[in-house]
């Protein structure tokens, strides 16, 4: 994300683990922004993600690859997991979530994730 000349560095880590989950994030918070999401792209990087804020549903449109989707409530704690979400999907609204990442399919796994693990936001700019 581009501030000025200075650049904003998202990093999410696992709360109890420490292990950075991603640290490309992509912030989508604005209307336009959530609706386009990850449509049309080609694919996402491992490292990669897309933090959709406010958001508590998400479809795969299309969208070329499949994804993995971590919904969040406000403390950033996991309330739902969607593993390998292919193209042309939705999913049912969580009434719980308050923001959600859509991550490369199969990073849930990878980072052992589960329902009730916090997640951690680490700001910091880059000129």
């Amino acid at each position: 994300m581009t501030i000025g000349n200075k650049s904003l560095v998202i990093r999410i880590k696992h709360g109890s683990t420490g292990r950075c989950l991603t640290d490309r994030v992509e912030l989508a918070n604005t209307f336009f922004k959530r609706l386009r999401g990850l449509m049309f792209r080609r694919s996402l990087a491992p490292n990669q993600a897309l933090w959709l804020r406010p958001c508590n549903g998400v479809h795969t449109f299309w969208m070329l690859f499949a994804i993995d989707v971590i919904f969040l409530d406000r403390e950033l704690r996991i309330v739902k997991l969607v593993e390998n979400m292919r193209p042309f999907r939705v999913t049912k609204p969580h009434l719980g979530a308050r923001s959600v990442l859509e991550m490369a399919a199969h990073s849930i796994s990878s980072a052992g994730l589960k329902v009730g693990d916090a997640l951690e936001v680490e700001r910091s700019d880059r000129s």
